[in-house]
């Protein structure tokens, strides 16, 4: 019976995350209220605080159902064993873009973070969780780059904490408004496109 409870609080809980999800979409995220989300979910309020304590801790689990996977993911590409740490800077952003096209809840949570959050009143402490995330994948990037220039692999005046905030700059950007209109552009080809010419801007001659 136990673990019976225990799915059915998981399942209300996923419930209530898919639900926040689609009336943030619609409505953005400082219009929309916790009585809200209750009342779309079939759910009364006290439901909603049973698993959260509030909007934000609501919204933060939201993101860590999408980022919580990606940056597993980019922990392990850092793992990687390519032997140049420049194609591993490479694969690592395409799968991140190929993640973007393919997984719908991704595609719509970035939504949301870009688009329709307003950091203010209660939605402030994401702006610290928004800005740790960012450093950290800014940080992995810069020691990629730090190892690519030891190796010769890079021009000598390249600095890698600037080349990973250049990068991190264009695949922020292209994300934010493909996510507006994905019909306007094929997003896979211009982050290779983009992501390449850039790279190879920085890479030395042999």
């Amino acid at each position: 019976m136990a673990r019976k409870t225990r799915e059915e609080a998981l399942e209300t809980r996923n419930l209530i995350l898919d639900t926040a999800e689609a009336v943030f979409s619609e409505k953005g995220v400082s219009r929309t209220s916790l009585n809200e989300i209750a009342r779309s979910a079939g759910l009364t309020r006290g439901a909603i605080y049973w698993h959260f304590k509030n909007k934000a801790d609501l919204f933060e689990a939201m993101m860590q159902r999408v980022f919580l996977p990606m940056e597993e993911f980019a922990q392990e590409s850092a793992q990687a064993t390519e032997a140049n740490p420049l194609d591993r800077i490479r694969n690592t952003a395409l799968q991140v873009v190929d993640m973007m096209v393919n997984e719908e809840r991704a595609r719509r949570v970035f939504e949301i973070v870009m688009h329709k959050m307003e950091l203010v009143d209660d939605m402030l402490p994401m702006r610290d969780r928004h800005l740790h995330g960012r450093n950290e994948c800014i940080g992995k990037v810069e020691s990629d780059f730090q190892v690519a220039l030891s190796r010769n692999l890079l021009k000598s005046h390249v600095k890698p904490h600037e080349a990973a905030i250049g990068l991190h700059a264009i695949l922020d950007g292209l994300i934010a408004n493909w996510v507006l209109e994905p019909a306007a552009f094929d997003l896979q080809a211009q982050a290779r496109f983009t992501i390449d010419a850039f790279l190879a801007g920085l890479t030395a001659q042999p």
